[in-house]
C-alpha cells in the first residue's frame, strides 16, 4: 500500500525538522513547509492525503491554510499549536479540523490521531464522491422526466409510451437517453427547434 503523505506546516523550523524525521521514520511520505504560501503551494503540487497545520505563522497562519485546503481541496487537517487554550481549540474546530495536537509533540504519541484522521479524511472523500454521483443521477433523472413530460404534452402521449418514444429514438440515434432528454430540455426552454423524436 502505498504511503499516505502527510503536509506539514511549522515556521519553528527545529519543531518542523524534528517532526518531518519522526513523520518519515514512522513510515508516512511528508512534504515540509516552514510558512502558510508554502504549504498551499506544495498542497496544489502533491494533493497530500493530509496537513497538519501549525496555528500561529507568521504571513497565512494555519487557519488561513486550513480555509483555502477548504475551498480549493479535499483535504482533511489537524492543528498543532504550543496554545491549548479554549478560544483557539474552538476557532481549530469551526475550521473543520479533524484534531488538535498540543506541542511539544511525541511522534509516537501522535500516530494514533495521525492514523484516524486519514481514515476520517479517507470516509469524508467516499462520501463527497457518492453526494456527487447522486447528484449526477438525480440530475439525468430529472432531465429524462422533463422530455418525457414535454413528449407528453407535444404528442398527447402517456408516461410510458412517452419514455418509449425517446429511449427507442436514443437507440435509432445511437445515442445515451440522457444526452437526447438533456437536448430536448434545453432546445424547449430555449425555444428554439427541438431533436427530432419520431412518432
Amino acid at each position: 500500500m502505498t504511503p499516505a503523505t502527510l503536509l506539514l506546516a511549522d515556521d519553528d523550523r527545529l519543531v518542523l525538522a524534528t517532526l518531518a524525521e519522526g513523520l518519515r521514520r514512522a513510515g508516512y511520505t511528508v512534504l515540509d513547509a516552514a510558512g502558510g504560501d508554502e504549504a498551499i503551494h506544495l498542497a496544489c503540487e502533491h494533493q497530500p492525503d493530509l496537513a497538519i497545520l501549525d496555528m500561529r505563522m507568521p504571513g497565512r497562519d494555519g487557519l488561513a491554510v486550513a480555509r483555502w485546503l477548504c475551498e480549493h481541496t479535499d483535504c482533511p487537517f489537524l492543528f498543532l499549536s504550543a496554545y491549548g487554550d479554549t478560544e483557539v481549540v474552538s476557532a481549530a474546530v469551526r475550521a473543520g479540523a479533524l484534531g488538535y495536537l498540543v506541542k511539544p509533540l511525541d511522534v509516537q504519541q501522535i500516530l494514533p490521531s495521525i492514523e484516524a484522521a486519514l481514515n476520517r479524511g479517507r470516509e469524508l472523500r467516499a462520501l463527497l464522491e457518492e453526494e456527487a454521483q447522486l447528484s449526477a443521477a438525480l440530475r439525468l433523472g430529472r432531465e429524462v422526466s422533463m422530455a418525457v413530460g414535454i413528449l407528453m404534452a407535444r404528442e398527447g402521449l402517456d408516461e410510458q409510451s412517452a419514455f418509449e418514444r425517446l429511449r427507442g429514438e436514443a437507440r435509432t440515434q445511437r445515442r445515451r437517453l440522457s444526452a437526447l432528454a438533456a437536448e430536448l430540455v434545453r432546445s424547449a426552454g430555449n425555444g428554439v427547434r427541438e431533436p427530432r423524436v419520431q412518432g
